[in-house]
């Protein structure tokens, strides 16, 4: 009887167990990141009017106006230099508070973006993941400022109406979303801060040519980058995204230099007493909106409020932090190596390094201008797209002698038989400034094309040739082989 007896009792412990495991089925006692949980609800949750990253205030507005009001308390805590709203949502009841604020340059979007993805998912629930969001609501008071900089957004500009860089304006505060920033920091007292950028995409993990998609950083709260207590649990949780990341992004994690900086955000929140992490989005192959970096925004920030919430971060060496490779700036859109030219008969080989900034148009829009970013021995250097072009002339383009109409008349078929006969260019007589064009050829209107030779700063539109005959262009710093199927990987602006 006795046997029975305590095989009951062993019976029912172990289903009072297992209960309590399904009731908290995505954590353990050692928690390890559930990473299909991340992407069912990434999945589930991402917010669908925010697709690209030229998002602007009155993108985001309304997804903060339409919060569940029983989940999420917003407040108005000012205004811009142009006098948009700047906001605040708290969430939460837990003991530890926690500040993330975004977009402190106007065009530094993705973690924003990725921000409403979480709230969207912190509204949910009967989804299997009450547990998390009952974790981190219990012992977190999380609050949110997803659009420091809205007049900088406004113009996809990284320094606000008044021309100043946010992140370096603590110290005095004279900017209004300064002020207001500081002053949210100073009066909530958190215990740890997210600092959430975007980073040039031309950053890369160094000696490899894989984009430093991700950077990380514990800013140091005084020049001799001591590492406190405080400082110290943000090492931790930065060792504990790392190691998430490596699911997704392999090799692809980078450390911000932890030089000090007494106007900065991040080194003063820091020495406030707040563990604050340095958050920085970069580049990532054929993702040139930043979507896929988005995911991963949302799942570090998921990952570390779950950490947060568990203190399981305290589980990671904060040695393995400096294990982490600094940036490196070794990375350009398209890198061409072993060109062939010569100039005054003299010959030579020369390797190029292409970059591709976004230009702002007056309109609103923008558009693409590739230049010759670097010249000369470029073996250690990297590109998005690279190309070996041992044994190719450089040959420069000339211009369509016809004028077309308008850019209307061009066909793609057109621009590559025009290509293949050397043009790089041609002329219409109607069009409008700045119109965007998907055509792989130089199209103007007003305007003139500079260039032509390899030489830094120039114009990166020029022919890659063999005998004279073109086997490649490279339009506005697009690569075009004009001896396979047509692309579509460009971008143009009729001048």
């Amino acid at each position: 009887m006795k046997t029975a007896y305590f095989f009951v009792i062993s019976m029912i412990i172990a289903l009072t167990s297992c209960m309590e495991n399904h009731g908290q089925s995505h954590f353990k006692d050692n928690y390890l990141p559930d990473t299909n949980m991340f992407q069912k609800a990434f999945a589930q949750y991402r917010e669908g009017t925010l697709t690209h990253r030229r998002i602007k205030h009155i993108d985001i507005e309304p997804l903060i106006s339409k919060r569940n009001s029983n989940l999420f308390v917003t407040e108005k805590l000012g205004e811009s230099v142009e006098k948009r709203a700047i906001y605040q949502l708290k969430y939460g009841q837990g003991e530890q508070k926690v500040l993330l604020w975004s977009q402190m340059h106007g065009n530094e979007s993705t973690a924003t973006m990725a921000l409403f993805d979480l709230f969207n998912f912190l509204e949910g629930k009967n989804d299997g993941f009450d547990d998390v969001r009952n974790l981190i609501s219990k012992s977190t008071t999380l609050y949110f400022i997803p659009m420091v900089n809205p007049d900088g957004a406004e113009r996809f500009i990284r320094r606000n109406a008044l021309d100043i860089d946010l992140n370096r304006d603590f110290r005095e505060h004279v900017s209004p979303e300064s002020s207001l920033l500081r002053a949210a920091a100073e009066r909530i007292k958190p215990d740890y801060g997210f600092n959430l950028h975007d980073q040039q995409i031309y950053y890369n993990v160094p000696r490899t040519g894989t984009p430093a998609t991700i950077s990380l950083l514990a800013p140091a709260y005084n020049y001799e980058r001591d590492i406190n207590d405080t400082r110290g649990r943000a090492i931790q949780l930065i060792v504990g995204i790392n190691k998430l990341l490596q699911n997704y992004i392999p090799n692809g994690v980078a450390k911000y230099s932890d030089a000090h900086e007494p106007r900065g955000f991040g080194d003063n929140v820091q020495k406030l007493g707040a563990s604050t992490i340095l958050i920085e989005s970069g580049g990532y192959k054929n993702d040139p909106e930043k979507q896929y970096i988005r995911k991963l925004n949302f799942f570090i920030i998921l990952n570390a409020l779950i950490e947060i919430s568990k203190n399981s971060y305290e589980q990671y060496d904060k040695d393995e932090y400096e294990m982490i490779p600094e940036n490196a700036t070794k990375l350009c859109d398209l890198l061409i190596k072993n060109i062939e030219h010569s100039v005054n008969e003299y010959d030579y080989k020369v390797d190029l390094a292409i970059k591709r900034d976004e230009i702002n148009a007056p309109d609103g829009s923008y558009f693409i201008r590739g230049r010759i970013d670097d010249v000369g021995d470029l073996k250690d250097s990297y590109g998005y797209e690279e190309l070996d072009a041992e044994g190719l002339q450089f040959m420069s383009g000339k211009v369509y002698e016809k004028t077309f109409g308008s850019a209307a008349a061009i066909t793609k078929t057109v621009a590559y038989d025009l290509m293949k006969q050397g043009y790089y260019a041609v002329r219409v007589s109607n069009a409008s400034t700045y119109a965007p064009s998907k055509l792989p050829i130089v199209i103007l209107y007003k305007g003139t094309i500079g260039g032509n030779n390899p030489t830094l700063g120039s114009e990166a539109s020029f022919f890659l040739a063999k005998n004279g005959e073109a086997k490649y262009a490279i339009i506005n710093g697009y690569l075009i082989d004009l001896e396979n199927a047509l692309s579509d990987n460009y971008m143009n602006a009729i001048r």
